[in-house]
């Protein structure tokens, strides 16, 4: 596994990969890995030859009441992880490769980055398409995996990579969650003993929101009702919405078919974000 920090070595060996006959999948990351960031390395390995994983803590991301210096970092154990998961490339570019000294370029994407996180971050997903769009030309990648943990997210980046007719394919990994239903994140270190106890809570309550909306109940009222279990219970829900999957539009009521469930919920100062498919019938 080659571990790569100069932008001129990534270029020449990924050349030398493209020279060799082999495809080359990505896995964007801000490092910290956990077992979900290692499915993502599987399932790139599904669809290219080699697979790189990116580990940069994005600055553009973070927002003014955002402290960058807390996300959480571990160089020696992510790189131990992806050793052993059978990654060939590891991008670990220094801040001043990504923005170098002038850089005035950023991209902005409508549609489904409005609203939910887009209005709870300012910015972020900016700073998302940015730095994911630098990602792509850096290492030519033929296919680019991401959780659908952060759905919001997946649905930004493909609408980007479809509006610029960039050449790769976007594929999204199913969430990846603990025993108890809590999903995989980076953030999850920062929970205190008696917030992790809680915090699968919010998967259980999504889930039989989902339960009671196929079995007829009204989305309003039963997404009310979940809300204030959360908040009743400790969290601090922002939102748990229904949406059209790739849009983030809201469901229409009376509509059928595939629909998304959104949430994001606090617990002390971790943000805990998660979604679920639901299957509605018509009315």
């Amino acid at each position: 596994m080659r571990v790569i920090r100069d932008l001129e070595a990534l270029r020449d060996t990924t050349a030398g990969l493209r020279a060799s006959g082999l495809s080359l999948g990505l896995v964007p990351t801000m490092g910290a890995l956990h077992r979900g960031h290692l499915a993502l390395v599987e399932e790139a390995r599904r669809y290219a030859g080699a697979v790189a994983v990116s580990i940069f803590v994005n600055p553009l991301q973070f927002g003014p009441n955002e402290d960058l210096s807390r996300y959480p970092r571990d160089e020696v154990g992510d790189l131990e992880k992806l050793r052993g998961a059978g990654c060939d490339l590891v991008w670990m570019p220094p801040v001043e490769a990504m923005y170098p000294p002038g850089a005035a370029t950023v991209i902005e994407v409508g549609g489904p980055s409005e609203g939910f996180e887009g209005t709870a971050r300012p910015g972020h997903f900016r700073g998302v398409a940015t730095v994911c769009s630098k990602l792509f030309n850096q290492t030519g990648a033929d296919v680019a995996v991401f959780g659908e943990k952060d759905w919001q997210q997946l649905q930004v980046v493909r609408r980007m990579v479809a509006d610029l007719d960039m050449r790769l394919r976007i594929i999204g990994h199913p969430t990846v969650r603990e025993a108890d239903g809590l999903a995989f994140s980076s953030r999850n270190q920062r929970l205190s003993p008696e917030q992790r106890a809680l915090a699968p809570m919010l998967p259980r309550c999504m889930g039989e929101a989902i339960a009671a909306m196929a079995a007829g109940a009204a989305p309003d009222a039963v997404l009310a009702e979940a809300t204030a279990r959360l908040r009743a219970a400790g969290f601090i829900p922002d939102y748990l919405a229904l949406v059209e999957p790739a849009t983030l539009r809201p469901w229409s009521s009376g509509a059928t078919g595939e629909a998304r469930l959104l949430a994001a919920a606090g617990l002390g100062d971790v943000r805990l974000l998660d979604n679920m498919a639901a299957l509605l019938p018509g009315r």
